[in-house]
């Protein structure tokens, strides 16, 4: 009998290891690598290759987002579970939209989420306990979008309302960064910078850096900055 290869992603490690637990007592299912940041979850993937990967959302470096669609433009073979204690409609549908197969709240039962993976691994699309296929699931998706179009106001990216750019310096303004500070941090012009920001309200459809910060927090997308973590001797709001 042929195993299931699945990887977990969560820098929680009580939770992660439930996780490990859970899955490691079905005798068709195989752990093959764990990891607790983006980061070090993509590197993970690329060697190991699972077919499935439970994945956080609000992780280190990448999150899971980020990582969903890392998977998808690079052809890797691994559908995505993302898990998540934010759990809002519009979360979903950038989750959806941006690759992930599956798409549930932390508070899961075990038992549930064993099938959400066994779905997953044959083909299936699992959202808010639902079962799809595919043509189920553009259906939905379809009916979603027409209900948040809000949200989406961008028609040249199909996956996500932001680029990787632009979720790079949201990361920062989430941190309470000014545009100087982040152009330092990522070599790049403040005009560039101030152009990026513009974009990113208007994709999310907020008014000023605060709400984009927290439209992104609420969706556990980024997490708070630490104080010492701050570049030193840059501190205005530009």
């Amino acid at each position: 009998m042929d195993r299931l290869t699945i990887a977990i992603v969560d820098d929680h490690p009580l939770f992660r290891q439930g996780v490990v637990d859970t899955i490691s007592l079905e005798s068709d299912f195989d752990v093959v690598g764990q990891a607790s940041d983006g980061d070090e979850a993509l590197v993970m993937l690329r060697e190991k290759q699972p077919q499935v990967v439970v994945l956080d959302v609000n992780l280190p470096g990448q999150n899971g987002l980020q990582v969903t669609r890392t998977i998808r433009s690079e052809g890797l073979p691994t559908r995505v579970v993302l898990v998540t204690a934010y759990d809002d409609m519009e979360q979903v549908i950038h989750a959806i939209r941006g690759g992930a197969a599956a798409f549930c709240p932390k508070h899961i039962r075990p038992e549930e989420l064993v099938e959400v993976v066994r779905h997953v691994a044959n083909g299936k699309y699992v959202i808010n306990g639902t079962v799809l296929g595919e043509r189920e699931l553009q259906i939905w998706l379809e009916r979603q979008m027409a209900d948040s179009v809000g949200a989406y106001r961008d028609p040249g990216d199909p996956l996500h309302p932001l680029s990787n750019r632009e979720m790079e310096v949201l990361s920062y303004v989430t941190q309470g960064m000014s545009n100087k500070e982040i152009a330092v941090l990522l070599e790049i012009s403040y005009q560039t910078v101030k152009n990026h920001v513009t974009a990113i309200l208007r994709k999310l459809n907020v008014d000023d850096r605060t709400q984009a910060a927290v439209y992104a927090l609420r969706r556990g997308w980024f997490r708070l900055y630490e104080p010492d973590e701050r570049l030193p001797g840059l501190t205005s709001q530009e």
